[in-house]
Order: C-alpha cells, then sequence, then structure tokens
C-alpha cells in the first residue's frame, strides 16, 4: 500500500512540475566533473540588451556568477564582486553575473539600488546555468584565458581575500 502512495505522489509532482523545475534538479557531484574542462559555450543578452559570447573572451579571464535577487547570500556577496570587478576590470578580467530572476523586473528593481558595472544576463528558463550544473545560488566560475574552467566556488564569498585574489592574480599574469 506504502509503496503504491509513493508512486502515484511521484507521478503527480512529475505531472504538475515546470519544465524549470525539471531542469533544476542537479546532483550536486556533477559541477566538479566541469572543473579543468572547457567552459560550455554560450550566447546571450545582458538586460542593457548588449550580447555577449562567451568565446569571445578568449585571452582573459572570465568570472562567471551564477545568481538571484531572491537569493540573499547572493545579495551580501554583490558588494565585494563590485569592489573586485573595480579593482581587477582595468587587467582584464571580465565579470559576468548570470541571473536566474524569473521576472526582469526583480533584476531591475535590483540592480536600480545596487547599480552594478558589469554585464547582468537574464537566465529565467536556466538554459545557461543548467549547462554549468548549477545547483545552488550563488555559484561562480572561474575560467582562464584558454576558456577553461580552473575552480567552481560554490556559497557567498568575500571576493578580495587574499587567497582568491592571489590565484586570480597568477592567472591574470598580475605582478
Amino acid at each position: 500500500m506504502k509503496v503504491g502512495a509513493v508512486i502515484i505522489l511521484v507521478a503527480i509532482v512529475v505531472a504538475f512540475a515546470s519544465p524549470q523545475q525539471a531542469t533544476a534538479v542537479i546532483p550536486p557531484w556533477e559541477i566538479e566533473g566541469l572543473k579543468n574542462k572547457p567552459a560550455p559555450e554560450f550566447s546571450a543578452k545582458d538586460v542593457a540588451g548588449n550580447n555577449h559570447i562567451l568565446k569571445e573572451y578568449r585571452g582573459r579571464v572570465v568570472l562567471i556568477n551564477f545568481w538571484a535577487t531572491w537569493c540573499s547570500p547572493c545579495r551580501r556577496e554583490m558588494p565585494s564582486l563590485i569592489k573586485l570587478y573595480h579593482k581587477y576590470n582595468n587587467q582584464g578580467l571580465v565579470l559576468l553575473a548570470v541571473s536566474v530572476d524569473e521576472q526582469r523586473r526583480a533584476v531591475e528593481n535590483f540592480t536600480r539600488k545596487l547599480p552594478l558595472p558589469f554585464p547582468v544576463i537574464s537566465d529565467p528558463e536556466e538554459k545557461i546555468s543548467s549547462h554549468y550544473k548549477v545547483f545552488a545560488y550563488p555559484t561562480s566560475f572561474l575560467i582562464d584565458r584558454n576558456g577553461i574552467i580552473r575552480k567552481i566556488i560554490t556559497g557567498e564569498r568575500d571576493w578580495l581575500a587574499p587567497e582568491f585574489t592571489a590565484r586570480l592574480e597568477k592567472m591574470m599574469g598580475v605582478d
């Protein structure tokens, strides 16, 4: 009897799950399989309407930060990402913030209160984040000049912490 009830419950959940919910269920261990491999390519528009094609950033170090306005740790780390961007942008760092918010208005309201100097790409259907196997927010990927993922960072960070900036500077060739 219990097995039958479980099967019916699973069938109901699957029947009523949205496609977005279905793509968001990614086992956490899958993300590690991306490390030291080429970053999944994408082409997407930011909220200002500018197109960003990942392969066009070859030759530069790229930090992709997956986040959402409803994510408290994401919101808390944004000031630190802004400082990181200001410190290293002129030295070649590309920072792309990929928002998984379903409503573009939420992102616009957030960036009106806290202007972000780097591109904010909208990914409401989680197409980009699913290619990167993102299972929690914030999650960031540090990609070297050759387009290889060198570090995967899950959770809120102080982006100016010496252990991170030392690695970043080494990748960028900063003395």
